[in-house]
């Protein structure tokens, strides 16, 4: 089968020319193709297949098989890549996710290295939207216990879970263990994406985040998105802001009511044919 490797930001994915009812099991084929060593190796997934409200659907699966519905970082490669190979004839279409429907506008002046605006929508404060479990309302700056360590985090639904840790430095903590033990809590009803952030000012912040279903990546759209949001909302963050990841660079701006704008590069690495 045909496949492209992408990245956005370091957070690489593998996209599959063939449509999505092409394949019986996606999740065990995902596996396969995201491992390090003995597949393509990946962060995720994705397949499309025509859809009956947008120009093109999304399926979206983390490097363990697990369906998602959203990815930011990955919704920009999908876009790169369904425009490059003609599946959609626009630089400015509509891509159906299993978060809703998503505007897209590709800025084509730069063809090796794209810049891809996506209209993320609105996010959900609601505990029982992301899901949390809890009494209150909505779960900011709520003090969890991880093995004796006390980390205050919030939590919003932005496409999927996320969970923000603001820090002044990251070495305070081990990013990878406290992110996995987050991730698992009981609390997290489908688990929760966990991102650590450091405040360079009101306008830059560098993320570093720990995936649901993929681990320590370079990078999350949905993450850094989530990360501006609570900032602003807390008062740490203007409404226009440059993301740093380990992987490369974000940019962030918000409406007076959260709506979300993301724009970033999509680029692709190589494409081949894997046997299965």
């Amino acid at each position: 089968m045909k496949f492209t490797k992408m990245h956005g930001a370091g957070n690489d994915f593998i996209l599959l020319h063939s449509s999505d009812n092409c394949f019986k099991d996606i999740p065990k084929l995902t596996i396969r193709m995201c491992h390090r060593r003995f597949g393509v190796g990946a962060d995720g997934l994705m397949t499309y297949e025509k859809s009956l409200t947008a120009d093109i659907k999304m399926n979206y699966y983390n490097s363990d098989g697990s369906r998602a519905s959203m990815c930011g970082n990955g919704i920009r490669c999908f876009s790169k890549f369904v425009y490059d190979n003609k599946i959609v004839d626009s630089n400015i279409f509509h891509v159906e996710t299993d978060d809703g429907i998503k505007h897209i506008i590709i800025h084509i002046e730069d063809k090796e290295k794209m810049m891809i605006d996506v209209d993320m929508g609105y996010p959900s404060f609601k505990s029982e939207d992301i899901p949390v479990k809890s009494e209150n309302k909505n779960f900011i700056l709520k003090e969890l216990e991880i093995e004796g360590l006390k980390i205050k985090v919030s939590s919003i639904h932005m496409g999927v879970p996320h969970t923000v840790i603001y820090l002044k430095e990251f070495e305070d903590i081990n990013l990878d263990y406290i992110g996995e033990r987050i991730e698992n809590l009981d609390i997290f009803k489908k688990k929760t994406n966990v991102n650590f952030v450091k405040i360079l000012d009101r306008k830059k912040i560098e993320v570093k985040t720990w995936e649901r279903g993929a681990g320590r990546t370079l990078a999350c759209g949905t993450g850094c998105c989530s990360s501006v949001i609570l900032g602003n909302y807390l008062g740490y963050l203007e409404a226009d802001v440059e993301v740093i990841t380990e992987g490369g660079e974000l940019f962030i701006s918000l409406n007076k009511n959260f709506k979300t704008l993301m724009s970033g590069t999509a680029i692709s690495v190589f494409s081949g044919e894997f046997y299965e």
